[in-house]
């Protein structure tokens, strides 16, 4: 994890800061401010969610209220996390049995 934030902070720093939707000062800070309450919210409840998925969640929010989302960027992240979870579960598994 820490190789992957080396290598793409930046991009993913960019990607959420203008690649998925455009936005002025107030809406970035309406976006920030639904990720704080959800990632406070869900902690106190327990419930293990990540922060970047929170905040680009929040970001597509935006993307569709103000019909200036970039369909091919949250379309590429969408099946990025579809694809992601059912790998890492199958190479956890792999890893797992190899290491028995």
């Amino acid at each position: 994890m820490a190789i992957g934030g080396l290598l793409n902070a930046r991009r993913v720093a960019l990607t959420m800061s203008t690649g998925i939707t455009r936005m002025n000062h107030g809406q970035g800070f309406a976006a920030n401010l639904v990720t704080a309450f959800l990632v406070v919210v869900e902690s106190r409840w327990g419930i293990p969610v990540s922060t970047t998925h929170v905040s680009c969640s929040s970001l597509f929010g935006l993307g569709l209220a103000t019909r200036q989302g970039k369909r091919r960027t949250i379309q590429a992240i969408l099946i990025s996390w579809l694809i992601t979870l059912p790998l890492a579960a199958l190479f956890a598994a792999l890893t797992y049995w190899l290491s028995q």
